[in-house]
């Protein structure tokens, strides 16, 4: 039974919606009163979900957000980001860095990942307003992996929503590839969740230069955002309509406070009684 347990917060905390985490962490302990050490033996399904989700956290002493991913992960709970040129520790289950020093990842593509970040830079800045983003080296060093997180959380009106991507870019085949995911949920008087994947499969670049990287992954969004647009257009026009409950014939609406009292055919279908 323990081990059941653990998989079933594991599972709990690796599907928590966008910014509810410490909402999702709350309802275990509730839940969980009996085994006060379960959330302690579950730090892989917090770290997959920090490192899955793009988690961003602010650097002490900084008010910038730095990203976490497996691509810049250093192991034993360190990450680095090479727009500060800093390492820190990071711990996944309150979300909350600390130790942080100078750090430089040497690379044979630092000039391109350095283009690479100026120019990602300026798209995400240009397209997404609270974006956090980071362009590293993959730990096999031969892929450059370009990260975007975008968070908007409105809990007072009862919906939070994140778009993250993650792009790898092979400098030695000029080849891009990744993917795209859309994650909103919404909660007030019900429980509703969206969630979109695009995989981006590889494609070869002319000339692999940061410019041109960045330019195709801006057509890339670009296209994947008007799918949306068209989707969501489907599903109102389409299913959603489906769904609602039609007017009576009459076409008036049923006053469900006078229920007791209606005569069925005469005062709702609109006939005569016999």
């Amino acid at each position: 039974m323990p081990s059941d347990n653990a998989a079933a917060v594991s599972a709990f905390i690796e599907g928590a919606p966008p910014g509810e985490l410490a909402e999702v962490i709350a309802d275990i302990q509730k839940l969980t009163v009996n085994e006060p050490k379960l959330l302690g033996s579950v730090t892989p399904a917090f770290q997959k979900y920090n490192e899955d989700q793009l988690s961003t956290v602010k650097l002490p002493g900084s008010g910038q957000n730095v990203l976490i991913s497996p691509y810049n992960a250093l192991g034993d709970g360190k990450y680095y980001d090479v727009g500060t040129q800093k390492s820190f520790t990071f711990d996944h289950q309150i979300q909350k860095a600390s130790h942080v020093q100078p750090y430089t990842h040497d690379s044979e593509y630092s000039d391109l990942i350095s283009s690479l970040l100026k120019s990602f830079s300026t798209h995400a800045t240009e397209h997404y307003p609270s974006a956090t983003y980071t362009v590293c080296p993959t730990p096999s060093n031969n892929t450059i992996a370009l990260l975007l997180v975008s968070n908007k959380y409105s809990p007072t009106n009862f919906w939070n929503g994140r778009y993250r991507s993650t792009y790898l870019f092979v400098p030695a085949s000029s080849t891009l590839s990744g993917t795209i995911n859309v994650d909103v949920h919404y909660y007030e008087d019900g429980n509703v969740r969206l969630t979109t994947t695009k995989n981006v499969p590889e494609m070869k670049l002319e000339a692999g230069s940061a410019a041109e990287v960045v330019r195709r992954i801006a057509g890339l969004e670009r296209a994947y955002q008007e799918e949306l647009n068209r989707g969501f257009g489907r599903l109102s026009e389409g299913e959603f309509k489906g769904l609602r409950r039609q007017l009576p014939v009459t076409r008036q609406k049923v006053e469900w406070e006078k229920i007791g009292g209606y005569r069925l055919g005469q005062d709702i279908g609109g006939g005569r009684t016999r």
